[in-house]
C-alpha cells in the first residue's frame, strides 16, 4: 500500500534524531561529565536540557508518523481536491493563475504555495471539483477562484513512482 510521501521524510528526521540521542549525546555528556562538579557545569546542564528536547521530539515523530501511516489513500477522492491534491486556480476577482498543494502540516510552506487542509482556503478546495467555483474569505476580504486544473494526490504518486496509470 502507498503512502503519503512526508512519512519517508519524517521517518528520516527520527532516525537523525535517535542517531543524535543514542550516539552523539551520550559522548557530549561523557566529556561535560570529565570537567567535574555538575552543580556548576553549563555544558552537562545544556547537554541534559538537549537530551530531554530530543526525547520529547522522538517522541512527537513516532506518534505522528503512526497517525499518518493510518490515513488509507484510497479513501482519498481521485476526482475532487483532498489531501496531497496540487490545484491550479484562477483568480475571478484580478485574474491570474495561482497553483496550490494541499498538504499535512508539517509540508506547509506558504512560499512554495504549500497549504494545509485546515487553512482557509484549503477548507474552501475540499471536495471541488475541475471548473468549480469557490469564495475565500481573506484578509483582503472575500475572494472568488475557479479550479482550472486539479491533479490529485493518486496521479501524482503515480508520477513519482514512475508507473504508468
Amino acid at each position: 500500500m502507498a503512502e503519503l510521501p512526508v512519512i519517508k521524510r519524517l521517518r528520516k528526521d527520527l532516525e537523525t534524531l535517535k542517531r543524535e540521542l543514542t550516539v552523539d549525546l551520550p559522548k557530549e555528556l561523557e566529556r561535560a561529565r570529565a570537567h567535574g562538579d555538575l552543580s556548576e557545569n553549563a555544558e552537562w546542564a545544556m547537554a541534559k536540557q538537549r537530551q530531554e528536547f530530543l526525547r520529547a521530539r522522538v517522541g512527537n515523530l513516532e506518534a505522528r508518523i503512526v497517525e499518518l501511516t493510518m490515513i488509507d489513500l484510497e479513501t482519498i477522492p481521485r476526482d475532487t481536491v483532498g489531501l496531497g491534491s496540487r490545484v491550479r486556480l484562477e483568480d475571478l476577482d484580478e485574474g491570474g493563475i495561482a497553483e496550490f498543494e494541499i498538504v499535512v502540516p508539517e509540508e506547509v510552506d506558504g512560499a512554495q504555495n504549500r497549504i494545509s487542509l485546515s487553512s482557509p482556503l484549503g477548507r474552501a478546495l475540499i471536495g471541488k471539483a475541475a471548473h468549480d467555483d469557490i469564495e475565500v474569505v481573506t484578509p483582503k476580504g472575500k475572494r472568488a477562484y475557479m479550479v482550472k486544473q486539479l491533479t490529485t494526490i493518486h496521479a501524482l504518486l503515480v508520477v513519482e513512482n514512475g508507473e504508468t496509470k
